[in-house]
């Protein structure tokens, strides 16, 4: 069934463009709702589980208050009847297979989102069926007819918009998107972590997050949140800075023995996905829109693209490799075993944020460097070369310890749970020595601390030497005490006080013994 919510939505598909409309590429999305529902082929009300909450629901299990989210015992709680289904990313992809192949039978470019979703141009079904909307129809009735499933076609500027168009049951008019995305929540972008700081900073709708300053969301927020402020402003899907891969990043594997089995066919997808990712991370570059090719025995050559609204790494690239040669070798598709399989970037970007080891992450250089290391140590010792290592501790000159090269890398303290550590982000420098200062309040009195962490006043000034830095605002004091268990001794408790000042640098302060001190080596008063 083709489902419209909005007849005047569909007003203007199909005429020519009058140059009021970007040039965004118009996006014709298939979504099946609730696919994994539908792929586990569960009658009556069913929840889908992953890592013991609901990631999907039958409509019969929404009508009795289960939904997305909802813990195991909750929704069990809510519909007694539910059936636990677990979720099979694999499984999803081998039943939604024979839906991308009828698609295919009438567009051309089809590539998959994720199992449910597929998305193409619309430029040449519209076309043909003269309109877009004639288009949407044609192809909802062919895969009801084909494969006995129900989905809804969504067109907008973008796939992002064009699936939250199918959801809708809208056809987003050209140069419309962007007034479509304004008022949907920002829980919209799908993005937990990211959609749950925007919301307590303020920003509620995708509209307003559009709105802020690009350079300040990729320096703030990072690379993920700059692709999805373009996909909340309406913008090309793809990635910035996308350009064609050199001939050289494409790889490809051959079997002397047709693939036929499943868990081979996952093994070399493996194999295969790490060696794209260290061919990418070797350029500097990251895929986000995934071509696979499998050949048969018999000469039969199988294609599809997997789309991404972010970056694809090693894992995701192997995952969907596996998926797709399960789809393959289940669906009935394949006469004969696979000889060959290739994977395409068709989709890269710079590794903008993303820096990758000292001497790139493989290669020649690579091998250059740990050969003149172990050549060093040959003729100094093995602490002539030395590495830092990461590991626990309440501060961060603790935390920090070196090792030899090529000795296994363990901290001199372990990661474990450290009640009191000075939480992220860590300072920006941090002095050889503890430099001494003084914190003055409002009346110009040295701030001093009692037994029970108030202070005798509000800090004012922070006075270094000459100095004199006025304190605009502060937080704490926060306790920090070690070797309780030892013998009463000096310099085993010390209080931290975070302080900014009016050129909006930020210290953090320590109280030792009844001295303050500038940010420094915080293990002298621990000894």
């Amino acid at each position: 069934m083709f489902y419209l919510k909005s007849v005047g939505a569909v007003a203007g598909l199909g005429k020519p463009d009058d140059g009021r409309a970007s040039s965004l590429i118009r996006t014709m999305l298939v979504w099946c709702p609730d696919w994994p529902v539908v792929a586990s082929g569960v009658p009556g009300p069913v929840a889908v589980m992953h890592a013991n909450k609901v990631v999907a629901c039958s409509p019969q299990a929404r009508s009795e208050g289960v939904k997305r989210g909802l813990k195991k015992r909750d929704a069990q709680a809510r519909c007694p009847e539910l059936s636990i289904v677990d979720y099979d990313p694999g499984r999803d992809m081998r039943v939604f297979e024979p839906v991308v192949a009828a698609v295919e039978e009438l567009a051309a470019g089809v590539a998959v989102l994720r199992p449910g979703v597929c998305a193409f141009s619309a430029k040449g079904p519209a076309r043909y069926y003269k309109s877009e909307a004639a288009a949407a129809e044609r192809i909802v009735e062919h895969i009801a007819i084909e494969c006995e499933v129900e989905a809804q076609i969504g067109i907008a500027d973008g796939a992002f918009a064009a699936l939250l168009a199918a959801r809708a049951g809208q056809l987003i008019a050209p140069g419309e998107t962007s007034r479509f995305l304004a008022e949907l929540p920002i829980s919209t972008l799908e993005r937990p972590q990211l959609a749950d700081l925007l919301w307590r900073l303020g920003v509620r709708t995708l509209g307003k997050f559009a709105t802020l300053p690009p350079g300040d969301v990729l320096a703030r927020f990072g690379l993920d949140a700059a692709l999805a402020q373009r996909l909340a402003a309406g913008k090309d899907d793809r990635p910035l800075a996308v350009r064609q891969p050199p001939p050289d990043l494409e790889v490809e594997d051959r079997f002397d023995d047709p693939v036929e089995r499943v868990d081979r066919a996952a093994f070399a997808a493996r194999a295969l996905a790490e060696r794209l990712h260290a061919r990418l991370a070797g350029f500097g570059l990251v895929c986000t829109r995934l071509a696979i090719v499998a050949i048969t025995a018999e000469g039969q050559e199988l294609y599809r693209v997997w789309r991404h609204d972010g970056v694809l790494t090693a894992n995701a690239i192997a995952d969907r490799t596996r998926w797709q040669l399960e789809g393959w070798l289940t669906s009935g598709r394949l006469a004969c075993g696979i000889v060959a399989l290739r994977l395409l970037p068709e989709g890269v970007l710079a590794q903008a944020g993303l820096q990758p080891g000292l001497w790139g992450e493989a290669g020649a250089e690579q091998d250059r460097a740990h050969r003149a290391m172990h050549r060093l140590q040959g003729l100094l010792g093995p602490e002539s070369v030395i590495i830092a290592v990461e590991g626990g501790g309440r501060d961060p000159r603790t935390r920090g310890s070196q090792v030899p090269w090529g000795d296994e890398r363990v901290p001199d303290r372990p990661a474990g749970p450290w009640p009191g550590q000075l939480p992220p982000p860590a300072p920006a420098a941090i002095l050889p020595e503890p430099a001494h200062l003084e914190v003055l309040d409002t009346h110009h009195q040295l701030v001093r601390v009692d037994a029970r962490l108030r202070l005798s006043g509000d800090p004012a000034l922070v006075v270094i030497g000459q100095s004199r830095l006025e304190v605009v605002n502060w937080a704490g004091p926060w306790p920090v005490d070690e070797r309780w268990w030892s013998p009463a001794g000096e310099g085993n408790r010390v209080i931290r006080l975070q302080v900014v000042l009016r050129d909006q640098r930020a210290f953090t302060l320590v109280l030792s013994q009844g001295r303050w001190y500038l940010p420094h080596d915080f293990s002298e008063h621990y000894r």
